[in-house]
């Protein structure tokens, strides 16, 4: 469906008929395309051709029209079926570009170009929003978007950016008038990452990876039509891309004892040497936590509407985040000396479709310091909570005028 203005709208409240349509089609999918014996791209182009990548999603986009809450509904037949988990193979494109896309982008036949080599993952999608001078700030960023005729000239420079190096596309704020306030002066578009004058450097973090890059814009072109929202609206579209992203971040996993809090389990199951009643104490806490999270998480997920998620999805990333860091940081206590131990912090990029992101246990110690940082820092989202969900006075502001007179630096 779409709205008067010809963007892509989502589709009514979950029904019983909803739930059997979405099985069915999951159904129908698995049996002719069975997930163990065909590619990755070809099992979830027929999930797309068939409404199941987002069920909430309109007709040929992707989805049904029915609930959001339904997707759990074709995902348990999916990946119950030997399917792959897509959010993990594009997290980028499923989790934040495609809602983004779904919700702003200028026509139906532009969003499905962009939406189902996506879906399939032949298309890897970054995020180009956080800079060098303005990261927890967003509303402050710098890199410009001038109009030039039908296309736009941008200037600037993007910083930790997720899978930039394998990135088709990416999802850019830049500032379109300096003249307004922060807020005001930001215009979003979809970046061609191969387009002349797009540069990436990787940024080695201390796991040995580089998954995070730099990203130089220098007379990059972009053309209007690859612009979502209105010009100067970008931050309202911007906000589409965010509260997806928490929500993506902080969905947790689906089955109990899965995701870390299995890792820690099956440690625990491996090393009876290494057992203590204080370490159990701590395993017992950690895991009611997770459960606790995870169903929350189900909650969420199966009492969801059509409309994009609202601030209360930065719970779930918030509580996800240091959750994730307390596992893994018992997981190394429980290893002891071994825990010491790692292959190698040679430099290396993140390898193909199937590779295996995570590592060993003491590689995902290393990298879970991220998590209270990456897609809002823990500081920030207990803002957004108090002001925004919970009502508290908001922290007093001296940048409320045009940006180009904001102190910067």
């Amino acid at each position: 469906m779409t709205d008067a203005d010809g963007r892509c709208t989502g589709g009514p409240l979950s029904t019983g008929a909803d739930a059997e349509r979405v099985q069915e089609a999951a159904r129908a999918v698995v049996a002719e395309h069975d997930p163990r014996r065909v590619a990755a791209p070809e099992f979830l182009g027929a999930c797309f051709d068939a409404g199941l990548s987002w069920v909430h999603f309109p007709e040929g986009l992707g989805g049904l029209g029915v609930s959001r809450g339904l997707q759990a509904v074709a995902d348990a037949v999916l990946q119950g079926a030997g399917g792959p988990v897509p959010f993990w193979l594009n997290p980028i494109g499923y989790g934040m570009a495609a809602p983004t896309i779904s919700e702003h982008a200028r026509s139906p036949e532009l969003a499905r170009g962009w939406l189902r080599p996506l879906a399939t993952t032949e298309d890897i999608w970054c995020q180009l929003f956080s800079e060098p001078g303005a990261g927890s700030d967003l509303a402050g960023l710098a890199t410009s978007a001038v109009r030039d005729g039908d296309s736009w000239v941008v200037n600037g420079q993007k910083v930790w950016t997720s899978l930039a190096h394998r990135a088709r596309w990416g999802l850019l704020l830049a500032r379109s008038d300096p003249d307004q306030p922060k807020h005001r002066g930001l215009t979003y578009f979809v970046l061609d990452m191969t387009a002349p004058g797009v540069r990436t450097r990787p940024l080695r973090q201390m796991t040995g990876q580089a998954e995070f890059n730099e990203v130089f814009l220098d007379d990059a072109r972009i053309p209007d039509e690859h612009r979502l929202g209105a010009v100067g609206d970008g931050w309202r579209v911007a906000m589409t891309t965010l509260m997806n992203e928490r929500s993506a971040i902080g969905a947790g996993s689906a089955e109990r004892g899965s995701g870390t809090i299995g890792d820690a389990l099956s440690l625990w199951a491996d090393r009876p040497h290494r057992r203590t009643p204080v370490l159990r104490d701590r395993l017992a806490g950690l895991w009611a936590r997770a459960e606790a999270q995870r169903l929350t998480a189900a909650r969420a997920r199966r009492t969801a509407t059509a409309g994009s998620p609202g601030p209360e999805g930065s719970v779930s990333k918030l509580v996800a985040a240091e959750l994730n860091q307390d596992v893994c940081e018992f997981c190394m206590d429980l290893l002891g000396p071994e825990g010491t131990l790692y292959g190698s912090y040679e430099v290396r990029r993140e390898g193909g479709r199937d590779a295996d992101w995570r590592g060993a246990v003491q590689q995902r110690f290393l990298r879970s310091r991220a998590n209270t940082i990456e897609g809002g820092t823990s500081e920030v989202l207990r803002n957004i909570l108090g002001e925004r969900v919970l009502g508290l006075p908001g922290e007093p502001r001296t940048d409320s005028g045009p940006w180009k007179e904001v102190p910067r630096g």
